[in-house]
Order: C-alpha cells, then sequence, then structure tokens
C-alpha cells in the first residue's frame, strides 16, 4: 500500500498548479474549517491540523491568519463542502473534493473535467466503498516493530505499517490523527514526519496505460484548475 500511495502521490504533485492556487484552496478551507468549528486550533483540532499541513505546504503565516480573520468577521462567503464521484481515463475510481458557494457550477466544472477525457462521473458512493479515509504519516527509518510497539503502548488503533528503502509509512483511522502524531514524535525524537496527513486511500489499484496516461494527466490538469476543487483522489497506477 505504501508504495501504491506513492505513485498515487507522485501524480498529484504533477498537477498542483502555480503557488497562488495553492495559497487560494487552503485559504478557503481554512476559512470554512475557522468559521465551522471555531477560530482556536487548540479547541478546533481540524483546523489546528489543517493548519500544521498548510505551513509544511510552505503557505505564508499572512494567508493563514488573514483567512482566520475573515471567519472571525462573521461575514464572507458560505461554502458547502461538495464530494463527486466517477471512472476516469483507464477505469480507474476517482473522488473530488469540493468547497463551493454555487453547487450548480461546481458540478458543471467538474463534469465537463470528466466529460472531456473520456471519463464517467457517477452518483454518491459509487466509488468511495473502494478506499479507506486514513490517517497517513511517513518518515525515515526501518525500525517498523519498535514503531509499532510504541503506537500500541499509546493505545493506538494501527491500520498497517509498511517499511520500504529506508521509508516508513503508517497507515491508521482517520479519527486517530492526533493520537498517532503524538505518539510517532515521542517515539522519533528529532526525525521529522515528512508526511501527515487525513486522506482517502485506495484499497486497490488499477494500471492505466497507453493513451489513457496522457488523457488522465489531462484530465487531473483540468480539476484542478477548478476554482472550487480542493482534493482529488484516485486508485490509477501510471505504467
Amino acid at each position: 500500500m505504501g508504495r501504491s500511495f506513492e505513485v498515487r502521490k507522485a501524480s498529484m504533485a504533477k498537477t498542483q498548479g502555480a503557488k497562488i492556487k495553492v495559497y487560494s484552496k487552503y485559504g478557503k478551507e481554512i476559512y470554512v474549517c475557522a468559521k465551522n468549528g471555531g477560530s482556536d486550533p487548540d479547541s478546533n483540532l481540524s483546523l489546528r491540523r489543517l493548519i500544521e499541513k498548510a505551513k509544511k505546504d510552505q503557505v505564508p503565516g499572512h494567508v493563514i491568519d488573514k483567512a482566520i480573520d475573515k471567519a472571525n468577521g462573521g461575514g464572507g462567503e458560505n461554502y458547502e463542502v461538495a464530494r463527486y464521484e466517477g471512472f476516469g481515463p483507464g477505469n480507474c475510481a476517482v473522488i473530488v473534493d469540493c468547497l463551493t458557494d454555487n453547487n450548480n457550477r461546481t458540478y458543471m466544472d467538474v463534469r465537463q473535467c470528466f466529460v472531456k477525457n473520456d471519463a464517467k462521473i457517477g452518483s454518491p458512493g459509487a466509488v468511495s466503498h473502494m478506499f479507506e479515509h486514513q490517517a497517513v504519516f511517513q518518515f525515515a527509518g526501518d525500525d517498523e516493530e519498535g514503531v509499532l510497539e510504541a503506537l500500541v503502548m499509546a493505545d493506538v488503533d494501527v491500520t498497517d505499517i509498511e517499511a520500504e528503502d529506508g521509508v516508513m509509512t503508517v497507515f491508521a483511522p482517520h479519527t486517530e490523527f492526533f493520537k498517532v502524531k503524538n505518539a510517532l514524535s515521542d517515539h522519533l525524537g528529532d526525525t521529522p514526519l515528512d508526511l501527515e496527513e487525513i486522506t482517502f486511500v485506495p484499497q486497490t489499484n488499477t494500471e492505466v496505460s497507453g493513451e489513457d496516461v496522457e488523457r488522465f494527466e489531462k484530465f487531473l490538469d483540468m480539476l484542478n484548475d477548478c476554482d472550487d476543487v480542493q482534493n482529488v483522489y484516485h486508485n490509477a497506477e501510471l505504467v
């Protein structure tokens, strides 16, 4: 699963777009999270996780502060969460998460990405059962038994641990995010966490090859160019 996860991350890395686009998406997500759950990261754990992720992705502090200040102001836009599922080029499974203030516009924008790339948008639940909503952590190391023992001692529910090429990947239920992070931080000491996020991890992968590879990459580019799209998850393995 760890190697497959890296393949997915590598695919997504190609389509992150300009920094301003990334900043805008983080700003919107932080605003919604702070408005709905409170602007204090100590009491709003989802906001704390999001801020830490934004900083790791080198989002400037003023972008984060502006989004929180906007949420504190009580006005601003009313964004809703929208999720679309379907099958991308090569019949791979795709989940598209959005934040929108106009559901009709967002649906049409996402649908066009599917239609123009020989993909099919489906109904809610069409492919989400093929993914697990998990907390994922990666860091340098190879002591699988030591890490597992530390997590067990901290009473953490772990789904899987993998060690490959000097890189360890820990998978856990998304509800265990902070328990895993605290346990790993205590165990690893000065070793940094290279990846810490809550994401959709595919249970199996679908090979995408030939002309579908170029079509798939264009598909991801178009989705990431949509202003309302926040995250794209898939089970494609490019070959």
